[in-house]
């Protein structure tokens, strides 16, 4: 393994009905299983938000890398969406994510070259790559909205 560059720290107490906050208390969050009754109005939130948070952040700094090492400019912003799915094989559950990038500057070609670039470049993806189902999807656009 190589030399660390950042080490992040978090602490969870109560699992997903707990609380989660980070070593400089940027991040304090209450969790709470979604569709918990008498919880609508609480602002809550739970693993998958927070996955589905550091993948996206993570994979758009990846996908503005590469272009930037292509040579283009570009705009994107990337949405993850983090699904739970039943798991047959153990009677539990799986998570799987899927990617969409939203990108201007580039045509829908180099805009595919790029998304796979930085699928191959982003920490995420790599630790996520034969663990998870991971589905890509870019779309090249005039104007991001």
């Amino acid at each position: 393994m190589g030399k660390t560059i950042l080490t992040s720290r978090a602490r969870a107490n109560g699992g997903r009905e707990g609380r989660v906050v980070s070593d400089d208390n940027v991040i304090d969050l209450e969790l709470e299983m979604p569709g918990t009754k008498g919880k609508e109005d609480v602002k809550t939130s739970n693993p998958e938000q927070l996955f589905a948070s550091g993948y996206s952040a993570c994979f758009d700094g990846a996908f503005k890398l590469m272009a930037r090492q292509a040579k283009k400019r570009v705009e994107s912003h990337t949405t993850a969406e983090v699904h739970l799915h039943e798991d047959d094989s153990d009677g539990g559950v799986k998570i799987s994510a899927k990617l969409l990038v939203e990108v201007t500057g580039v045509t829908q070609e180099e805009a595919e070259e790029l998304l796979e670039k930085a699928h191959g470049f982003c920490p995420y993806s790599k630790a996520t790559r034969g663990n998870i189902d991971v589905e890509l999807s870019v779309k090249a656009v005039e104007t991001l909205s």
